[in-house]
């Protein structure tokens, strides 16, 4: 995980002060300061308030990118393999991503319930197309002197795709990873705003409900750290896996 610059932390110091000073002339309701905030965190970890809600957003975020993301993975491949079926798949999944994901929710949770199954199903939606589209670019902009090579080799199709396509297109496919981590949360949040009792999504509606506005605050805090680490985890493993291509160019 990269290191914060010195100035990028001076800028934080600076906001959080210009911030602490604009929250003692507003109500707390309205504006609450970093430090209410950050005792309001503390205290809501200390007690393990925050813990099933952020184990239960953690799951759903996980699932959700799982069947989205293996999903996208596998008929990204097909689709940048098999040029009817890209042509025959494509406008319909393009129709399927204009659709708003918050006016599908109320629909999957009258087809799945209030409970887990909802939210993950809304998680691996938002989570599918980014890593699809990204999948379907990669496998389709292999270099063409290696398909040539390949080609005067004798290798099948499938040993092309194997050796050659997926290892090559792995940098992009994981980029597209990047983007469905990040969604992912926002899935979950979504579904867990339209119905749900517990996780941190939740957890925001039943703060707005109490009016208490330094937990809502907080609980955006733990949401922006989840996206954020799942974010770190996949750009290393994507540098990982880009590392011998960038030798190459």
């Amino acid at each position: 995980m990269k290191k914060m610059p010195l100035y990028s932390f001076l800028l934080l110091i600076l906001l959080l002060v210009i911030w602490e000073i604009a929250a003692g002339t507003m109500s707390e309701l309205v504006l609450p300061a970093p430090s209410v905030i950050g005792f309001t965190l503390l205290d809501g970890i200390k007690s393990g308030y925050f813990t099933e809600h952020i184990i239960r957003t953690s799951s759903e975020v996980l699932l959700g990118l799982l069947f989205g993301g293996l999903s996208g993975l596998i008929i990204g491949i097909l689709m940048g393999e098999i040029t009817f079926l890209r042509k025959l798949l494509f406008p319909y999944i393009i129709a399927s991503q204009a659709v708003p994901k918050l006016a599908l929710a109320p629909l999957f949770i009258l087809w799945f319930g209030f409970g887990m199954t909802s939210k993950v199903v809304i998680t691996a939606l938002v989570c599918f197309f980014p890593l699809l589209e990204s999948t379907v670019t990669a496998i389709q902009s292999s270099d063409k002197q290696k398909l040539e090579l390949f080609t005067m080799l004798n290798a099948s199709r499938l040993q092309t795709l194997i050796h050659l396509k997926i290892p090559a297109g792995m940098p992009g496919i994981l980029a597209g990873l990047r983007v469905s981590v990040v969604l992912a949360v926002v899935g979950a949040v979504v579904g867990e705003f339209i119905g749900g009792s517990e996780g941190l999504g939740a957890l925001i509606i039943a703060s707005q409900g109490m009016m208490d506005t330094p937990l809502m605050f907080a609980t955006l805090i733990l949401l922006t750290l989840m996206g954020m680490i799942l974010y770190q985890m996949i750009a290393l493993l994507e540098k990982k896996w880009s590392k011998p291509y960038k030798k190459e160019i």
